[in-house]
């Protein structure tokens, strides 16, 4: 079974002179692509002239994570896709218990590593930690972060099922890829690994977190934390997902949602984050505008009960106070 590690870049060239070694060094027996959103700046000339056995796939526009991929691993033929972002390192062997996995386990379809902080290699970072489930409403957690509440990895998570792996550094069978159709390019960026390891879960697939493997992740580095781009991606994003693949009473899902992304604006007006406000605004804008595309995808897949654990992370966090993922 072969592997192709894929990096998508747009004007990352920094980000590929800092952490494309890693990859090349420890990958071996991988192909590796790097997968260029119309970038202006110099990474397609610094991969040429420095990397001539790295595969470059050049698309037309910059369509983000979503349609980048996309449009990308039409090209890519090997058994395993690696989705890989670009301001992560690997280590040795990263690579082995992935790939173990899937021969000896033909029910699993995606894999996401353990994934550390770059800047703190002690604790697990907030983009995927030790694997990721969603609460009732929607709302993304992780084993090893609650909202922003990051752990010390202590190795306490052991390799098990999870509901959603981190686009970060994102392991998926070709043909798991390509029979879902790949990522919702309406997305762009934020959250589509989520709708896409929720429609393999409806459709029967298996996702999972294999510890013995890490790889050490930046965060932030496109897109930081603060921004309001990214607050109006999450929250309409999220919007989009649940409306695509909740079991349920969609209509009471919804509107339980629309309610908490309310008081989420209230959180952001006494902080003064005001953009943040005017950003779940427009994010809850252009979730009407598309709700009837997203009710006519909802009509062509199965939603299977079951999908979460938890009733409200929210409630468990901001209430009941509870900061540890096996406090929930």
């Amino acid at each position: 079974m072969n592997i192709a590690v894929v990096i998508l870049n747009w004007n990352g060239k920094a980000l590929l002179e800092q952490f494309l070694p890693s990859v090349v060094t420890y990958s071996k027996g991988a192909t590796i692509y790097v997968a260029d959103n119309a970038s202006t700046d110099a990474s397609v000339p610094f991969l040429k002239a420095n990397y001539p056995d790295v595969k470059i796939i050049q698309n037309k526009e910059n369509g983000g994570y979503a349609k980048g991929y996309n449009d990308a691993l039409r090209y890519v033929d090997e058994d395993i896709y690696c989705l890989l972002n670009s301001d992560i390192e690997v280590t040795p062997n990263w690579l082995t218990p992935i790939l173990d996995t899937f021969n000896t386990d033909n029910e699993t379809a995606i894999i996401q590593p353990k994934i550390l902080d770059y800047k703190d290699k002690t604790k697990f970072e907030y983009a995927g930690a030790a694997g990721g489930f969603i609460d009732k409403y929607g709302y993304p957690y992780c084993r090893g972060r609650l909202f922003d509440t990051i752990e010390e990895d202590t190795n306490q998570y052991p390799n098990a099922s999870i509901f959603w792996a981190s686009g970060a550094c994102f392991f998926i069978r070709k043909s798991t890829f390509r029979a879902l159709h790949g990522f919702d390019d309406t997305f762009f960026a934020h959250m589509e690994e989520i709708d896409l390891c929720w429609r393999a879960f409806n459709y029967g697939y298996n996702t999972k977190y294999i510890g013995e493997s890490t790889v050490y992740h930046v965060g932030g580095a496109t897109l930081n934390a603060g921004s309001p781009r990214k607050t109006y991606l999450n929250f309409r994003n999220s919007l989009f997902t649940i409306t695509k693949n909740a079991d349920g009473n969609l209509l009471s899902l919804i509107l339980t949602r629309l309610v908490l992304d309310g008081v989420a604006a209230t959180k952001f007006l006494f902080s003064l984050k005001f953009k943040h406000i005017l950003a779940i605004l427009k994010a809850h804008l252009s979730f009407y505008k598309h709700l009837n595309s997203l009710l006519k995808a909802r009509k062509q897949s199965p939603h299977k009960a079951n999908y979460f654990t938890k009733k409200s992370v929210v409630w468990s966090y901001f209430v009941d106070k509870k900061r540890n993922f096996n406090q929930l």
